[in-house]
C-alpha cells in the first residue's frame, strides 16, 4: 500500500494526493456524475483500449485448428501480455500521481472512469422504469442492455430477477472490487483488476472457440474476486440493518445456505445475501439463447419479483454502497493518525 500524502516537497522530491483520500473522494463524485460518458466522445475509455488490446491478442492467437492445449498456453500468453501492459501502465500513472504536482488528475479521471457504481444504479433503475411505464417490452429492451441471457424468454418477474441478480454480482466488480485492489496495491491493482474482468467478459466463455483460449482469464477472474464477492455480501448484511423491511439475519442465513451452489465461486455471495435480505427467490434455472442453465436458487422467498422489490433492492444497494464508502473513509482517518 502506498503511504504518500498531502502535495508536498522535500529533498527536490515532490508528492502527490494520498491515494486513498483520491479514491475516496474519486468514489464520491463518481456516485453524483456517474462515469462521465460525455469525457469519452472525444477521448477512449480504458477499457475500451483494453478490449481493443485483448481482440488483437485474440484474432492473433486463437485459430480453430490449433489443439486445446496449444490455445490454453496461448490464452495463458494473452493474460500475461494484459496484465503486464496495464500494470505497467498504472504504475506509470501511479508514479506520475506521487512525484508530479499535477500527476494526479490522470489517476483521479482514471478511477472516475473505472468505478461504476453510479451506472450500474442508473443501468438497474432504468429496467425498473420501463417495467413500470412500458410494461414488459420496455423491460426487456432495457434488461437486454445488463444481462447476457435471452431477454424474450423473460416475463415481468423474470426481467425483474434478472436486474436484481446483475445489481448484486456487479456491485463487486463495478465498486467492491475496484477498491479492494486499489487499496492493495493502488492505480497498477484497480487497471488489472479491471483488465482481468474485461478478460473474462470477452474470452472467459465455455465455448468452443474460447474454452481452452479463455480458461486462465475465467480462472484468474474467479481468484482475484474471491474477496471481494464475500466482503460484497458483508455489506449487503450490513445494509440490511439500515434498509426497512430488510432482513440482515435472512441475508446471512441465505448467503451462507445458497452461495456455495451457485455455478460461480463468487457470483453466490452477494446474490445470497441480496435475495435473503428482501425475501426473494433470486437465480435458478434459465435461458442464455440456446442454452437452459439448470441453477440452484439463492434465497427461499418469492420468485415474482415485481418493480417495488427493485426498488427496495436499490435502496439497500445504496446504503452499502455507503458502508463500503465508510471503510475506506476508515482508512484514511487511521492512516493520518499513525
Amino acid at each position: 500500500m502506498f503511504t504518500f500524502g498531502i502535495a508536498s516537497t522535500g529533498g527536490g522530491t515532490v508528492v502527490g494526493f494520498d491515494p486513498l483520500a483520491l479514491l475516496l473522494m474519486a468514489l464520491a463524485l463518481e456516485a453524483y456524475i456517474g462515469e462521465a460518458r460525455w469525457v469519452f466522445r472525444f477521448v477512449p475509455h480504458p477499457v475500451v483500449l483494453i478490449g481493443r488490446l485483448i481482440g488483437w491478442l485474440d484474432n492473433k492467437l486463437n485459430r480453430e485448428h490449433r489443439p486445446e492445449t496449444d490455445r490454453a498456453i496461448r490464452g495463458a500468453f494473452a493474460v500475461l501480455i494484459v496484465v503486464i501492459v496495464t500494470g505497467g501502465v498504472g504504475w506509470v500513472i501511479a508514479w506520475m500521481t506521487r512525484y508530479h504536482h499535477l500527476g494526479w488528475i490522470i489517476e483521479f479521471a482514471g478511477l472516475i472512469a473505472l468505478l461504476a457504481g453510479r451506472g450500474l444504479y442508473d443501468a438497474v433503475r432504468r429496467v425498473m422504469t420501463a417495467l413500470d411505464a412500458e410494461g414488459l417490452e420496455g423491460g426487456r429492451r432495457e434488461v437486454a442492455h445488463i444481462v447476457g441471457r435471452d431477454p424474450l424468454q423473460l416475463d415481468e418477474h423474470g426481467v425483474a430477477r434478472a436486474a436484481l441478480e446483475s445489481l448484486a454480482e456487479n456491485f463487486s466488480d463495478a465498486v467492491v472490487g475496484p477498491v479492494f485492489w486499489y487499496v492493495l496495491f493502488g492505480f497498477p491493482g484497480i487497471l488489472v483488476y479491471k483488465a482481468v474482468n474485461t478478460l473474462d467478459s470477452m474470452i472467459g466463455h465455455k465455448t468452443p472457440k474460447y474454452r481452452a483460449f479463455g480458461l486462465v482469464a475465467a480462472r484468474l477472474d474467479d481468484v482475484l474476486n474471491l474477496i471481494p464477492a464475500r466482503l460484497t455480501g458483508l455489506f449487503l448484511i450490513i445494509a440490511a440493518a439500515f434498509t426497512p423491511g430488510a432482513s440482515p439475519w435472512g441475508a446471512f442465513k441465505a448467503m451462507l445456505r445458497d452461495a456455495g451452489k451457485h455455478r460461480s465461486p463468487n457470483a453466490g455471495w452477494p446474490e445470497g445475501a441480496l435475495a435473503g435480505a428482501l425475501g426473494l427467490a433470486l437465480a435458478g434455472p434459465r435461458r442464455y439463447h440456446a442454452e437452459i442453465v439448470e441453477d440452484a436458487w439463492m434465497g427461499d422467498g418469492r420468485a415474482r419479483v415485481t418493480t417495488k422489490d427493485m426498488r427496495r433492492a436499490l435502496y439497500l444497494y445504496v446504503v452499502a454502497s455507503l458502508i463500503n464508502g465508510v471503510w475506506l473513509a476508515a482508512l484514511v482517518v487511521v492512516r493520518y493518525q499513525i
